[in-house]
């Protein structure tokens, strides 16, 4: 693996390792939620969900589709909910 391709991989796992932006990726598997569902939802003021999701955006996590004057923010890909998965079967996993 070269250099750059260890610190990209790096750089999505950090973005997997807040639990708001993880609390928002869980929400947007089942369905595609506008900033104020998901703030609601998760307990969140929407600055923050707001805040995150840019975060989340701009790491290529999750993406738009404004109807509107809203945004409804669902999972990017399929491999975004892949790698949920597989981190969920590891820490569900006994030792």
């Amino acid at each position: 693996m070269k250099d750059n391709e260890t610190f990209e991989l790096a750089e999505l796992f950090k973005l997997f390792g807040d639990e708001s932006r993880l609390r928002i990726l869980l929400a947007l598997q089942d369905k595609e939620l506008c900033v104020e569902e998901l703030a609601e939802g998760l307990e969140m003021t929407a600055s923050a969900v707001s805040h995150q999701l840019r975060i989340l955006k701009g790491g290529r996590l999750v993406k738009g589709r404004r109807e509107g004057k809203r945004i409804f923010y669902s999972l990017a890909d399929d491999h975004v909910s892949s790698i949920i998965a597989q981190g969920r079967d590891h820490v569900e996993e006994e030792h």
